[in-house]
């Protein structure tokens, strides 16, 4: 069996290949499709489950199933390969897959930005640590293995001329959840993440020992930009996380759902119709989906042509493109 054919076969399968379902005595042909996330305890997970369960909702002939990955840098392979129809994939790895970085190009399409993520470290109320030079010589765990976290932490550090193996004790996690708690026991000085609502965020900020963010100065971003232009400065509200009583302002990019080559038009224009159909319900049941709007798609998208043709159709019809 060629590649080609079997891909072609498991879109079949999943886009063709309905699962019957009963509402009041008629049976609803429901289409099954896979979201690949991340490790369990990261904010994918969180936002994923949240997606597909919005969804499902909203549409009963929709059937988004969340599945545990490694994340983006598993993802995007899977995606190629057609093993999954969309992934959640953070900027900076879908900056290098679609620029080429260090690989072929990727034919990948944008269904929707998610929100931005900007990225900081978290280190313990009563640590002596108040900048990022402050955590060299450190240990610091930078996110899961396979997750974009340390993509963006190398691309962060790099733009201050340091090296994320080299001038930290750099510790990579099996499980995002992992870190809170090495933080909290001193095994790490620090925890690198990113994102509005990010739960190892959260955990930190509400243990015994509270938290402290630390994030690129003024004069750090603009030297970081100097030399990656494509990270965007972001803020953290005041009140993003517990006793957080200021904003935070840093640096990083916006993360998006990711959709094979080959997910079908009509499929990509139903999604982005019942998704920001209902973006007032997402944004209740999680913070960050908040940001998961149709303009911050077509803002955040590298390119236009990027973003799914499916979805432009239904961007056209809404006004948000012309």
């Amino acid at each position: 069996m060629t590649m080609r054919f079997a891909t072609t076969l498991l879109a079949a399968v999943l886009l063709a290949g309905p699962a019957a379902a009963q509402t009041g005595g008629t049976a609803i042909s429901t289409t099954t499709i896979s979201l690949g996330t991340a490790t369990p305890g990261g904010g994918f997970p969180l936002y994923g489950n949240a997606f597909a369960e919005v969804m499902n909702a909203a549409d009963p002939q929709i059937a988004i199933a969340p599945r545990n990955t490694k994340g983006s840098s598993e993802n995007i392979p899977l995606l190629e390969k057609g093993e999954l129809d969309l992934a959640l994939v953070a900027g900076e790895p879908a900056y290098e897959a679609f620029a080429g970085i260090g690989r072929a190009p990727v034919r990948l399409k944008i269904l929707t930005a998610i929100y931005s993520n900007p990225g900081m470290f978290v280190v313990r109320a009563d640590s002596p640590y108040k900048t990022i030079r402050d955590l060299v010589g450190q240990p610091v765990a930078f996110g899961a293995k396979g997750s974009g976290l340390p993509i963006l932490a190398r691309y962060v550090l790099d733009g201050l001329g340091l090296k994320q193996d080299e001038d930290f004790k750099a510790v990579y996690l099996d499980r995002a959840g992992d870190g809170p708690a090495m933080v909290e026991d001193g095994r790490v000085a620090a925890l690198w993440g990113a994102g509005i609502g990010w739960p190892g965020f959260a955990a930190v900020a509400s243990s015994a020992s509270g938290a402290r963010f630390i994030a690129p100065s003024a004069e750090e971003m603009t030297r970081i930009r100097a030399k990656h232009a494509f990270l965007k400065p972001l803020l953290v509200p005041a009140y993003s996380y517990p006793k957080q009583d200021a904003p935070i302002a840093s640096l990083g990019s916006w993360s998006f759902v990711l959709t094979r080559e080959d997910l079908p038009d009509d499929v990509a224009y139903r999604l982005a119709k019942t998704l920001h159909g209902v973006e007032a319900v997402f944004c209740k049941k999680l913070a960050q989906a908040c940001e998961t709007t149709a303009s911050n798609t077509v803002a955040a998208a590298p390119r236009p042509e990027l973003i799914h043709p499916g979805v432009m159709k239904y961007f056209r019809e809404i006004g948000v493109v012309k």
